[in-house]
């Protein structure tokens, strides 16, 4: 447990939690939308902080990054929590904070950043990429990795659903390498019914991170119904060719019914190579859609 990085104190106790775009008001001893940032006192205390849920060593295509750092592993971990509740995620597990998972977060051992720098070393991976969960909700930790991996001239990735907070973007600028980001939808309906979060930051935060020039990969999970229609998908990939660069890679994956979200049957190979086609039809140069 630590003290967060990013909030406010205001007035009768309360805090605003300003590490993402939730801007979450927090009263004494409740919780902001992740689960895992807890108002103790008036001061806002991140509580997975070192609490390591899951560690492994990942090709970096798995990400998805195929124009960074090709055919490497990447140091690959993560914390619970997550600041979007997906009805589809399929790390739900982990990601997805009820009483159940508190507990399994606090009987955690604590790792100290040190601890995963020495272990992506001694693995002779080039990168660590935080990933699994969303980066953006153990951010204090990711940061204090992300410092000590520069220092060693490790690269560092993150792999996100983008909503963090301009702030924090600020503050792991001068550590990140690389993102994958998804954008989900092209709908601010669908962000908000589904994932229980809002397009328009997620769009503002990819031209941000492209001006940066940190590089830069997409990721869209076709969703029948939701998001598979020709206009929504012509939406994503020209937003992407003309904001974010034509060179920019576009990930295609394929929905399978998993956690709350189980009444739309599978993505079809047909629809996958339909939205691939739109991509390329759009401008953009690399679109690749992911196996079934």
């Amino acid at each position: 447990m630590t003290e967060a990085i990013l909030y406010k104190k205001l007035t009768n106790g309360k805090v605003q939690c300003c590490c993402c775009s939730h801007f979450c008001l927090i009263a004494p001893d409740n919780f902001g939308q992740c689960g895992v940032r807890q108002n103790q006192g008036g001061k806002l205390k991140s509580l997975n902080y070192g609490k390591v849920i899951a560690e492994h060593l990942d090709p970096i295509e798995k990400k998805p990054l195929y124009h960074y750092l090709p055919k490497t592993l990447t140091y690959s971990l993560a914390c619970v929590g997550c600041n979007f509740s997906c009805l589809n995620c399929q790390n739900y597990d982990i990601s997805q904070v009820d009483g159940q998972l508190l507990k399994i977060n606090e009987g955690l051992p604590t790792t100290q950043p040190t601890e995963i720098i020495q272990r992506a070393l001694q693995a002779q991976c080039p990168s660590i990429s935080y990933t699994y969960t969303e980066p953006t909700v153990f951010a204090e930790f990711a940061l204090d990795c992300m410092r000590l991996a520069k220092e060693k001239n490790l690269k560092n990735i993150w792999v996100s659903n983008g909503f963090m907070s301009q702030a924090l973007l600020e503050l792991i600028l001068p550590y990140l390498d690389a993102a994958n980001i998804d954008l989900k939808f092209f709908t601010e309906k669908n962000y908000q019914k589904i994932c229980g979060g809002k397009l328009a930051p997620v769009l503002a935060n990819l031209i941000w991170l492209k001006k940066h020039s940190v590089h830069l990969e997409i990721t869209t999970l076709i969703i029948p119904t939701l998001n598979d229609s020709e206009t929504e998908l012509k939406n994503i990939a020209e937003f992407i060719c003309q904001k974010l660069g034509a060179e920019t890679p576009w990930h295609i994956s394929a929905y399978y019914p998993t956690y709350r979200l189980t009444e739309f049957p599978p993505t079809t190979q047909k629809s996958i190579g339909q939205a691939q086609a739109i991509g390329l039809s759009s401008g953009l140069k690399y679109v690749y859609p992911s196996p079934l």
